[in-house]
């Protein structure tokens, strides 16, 4: 004798399953509807945004602290140092302006701000951080323009903040008289952007290398390698290219700022100025041309 069976009920999900089965709604129509509004406003970066960045950079690097400090404790020491021997010597100066002793410590500071230029965009090639820099600002005039500017700025007026405190540490101790204001002006202020413009030329050289240490040793072969070259050249026949190599090396123009040039002729006053100038710009536009053609 069979039982008769159970009538099957049909078969009811649990209401966690019906929930997971169901079809999301609608999304909803509207302006911004289900979409972050970012609280922050959108706008296109600038230049100053990218000097912003290349500032942030630049003093937060441990060479920067390192290759500025020794170029004060340079022009600090070695000015100091100048001053107080020809003091303790009773060297008469004579015709020597009493501002020409901060030249030896400005030509050996000269080389920290080369190293400086130089890393500050170098470096970046070496590490790979140009790509991130690339990427953050696409605009390769945008880059190097930052990145001179605010060079520039930091190593022009470090120079001459510091060539400042020398000559008026150097005058006091030598209780000589008070220099005129055009010597002033050129062994401070002049120095400052001849050394800045130096450094502009660094980085340019940089910027064509991509390499720190051969970038560094051609530019200090710039700055030192003429006048070498003129002091062993003997032959008379080659007179007239020691005289020219004695009056455009950068030792030379750079003493031409404290009235002490080597050679009585060549440029003077402040034209070296405008030649180191004339050639950064030109060195600046290769950069430029080399870093909107090759590839980070």
């Amino acid at each position: 004798m069979t039982t008769p069976s159970t009538p099957q009920t049909p078969f009811q999900q649990a209401p966690f399953q019906q929930q997971a089965y169901q079809q999301p709604p609608a999304p909803q129509q509207g302006a911004g509807a289900g979409f972050y509004t970012s609280p922050i406003p959108v706008r296109r970066a600038t230049l100053a945004d990218a000097i912003a960045s290349e500032w942030t950079k630049i003093r937060s690097v441990r060479s920067t602290i390192w290759t500025l400090g020794v170029q004060i404790v340079l022009l600090l020491v070695i000015g100091l140092l100048a001053a107080i021997a020809v003091d303790a010597s009773d060297t008469d100066l004579g015709s020597t302006p009493v501002l020409s002793l901060g030249f030896f410590g400005v030509l050996l500071g000269s080389i920290c701000v080369i190293t400086l230029g130089v890393m500050t965009i170098a470096s970046e090639y070496g590490t790979g951080m140009i790509r991130t820099t690339m990427t953050a600002c696409p605009s390769p005039g945008r880059v190097l323009g930052a990145k001179a500017i605010v060079f520039f700025l930091l190593t022009f007026v470090l120079t001459t903040v510091m060539t400042s405190i020398v000559a008026v540490l150097q005058t006091a101790i030598l209780d000589a008289d008070a220099p005129s204001g055009s010597d002033w002006l050129r062994s401070t202020v002049g120095v400052g952007l001849y050394i800045a413009t130096l450094g502009l030329l660094s980085l340019a050289i940089g910027a064509l290398i991509r390499h720190s240490a051969g970038a560094i040793t051609i530019m200090i072969g710039v700055v030192l390698l003429p006048l070498v070259l003129a002091i062993f050249m003997f032959a008379e026949s080659l007179a007239k290219l020691q005289q020219w190599l004695l009056e455009y090396s950068i030792p030379n123009q750079l003493s031409n700022f404290y009235d002490t040039s080597v050679t009585g002729s060549g440029p003077s006053g402040w034209e070296p100025l405008w030649i180191i100038l004339a050639v950064t710009a030109v060195a600046m536009g290769c950069a430029y041309a080399a870093m909107s053609r090759r590839d980070v």
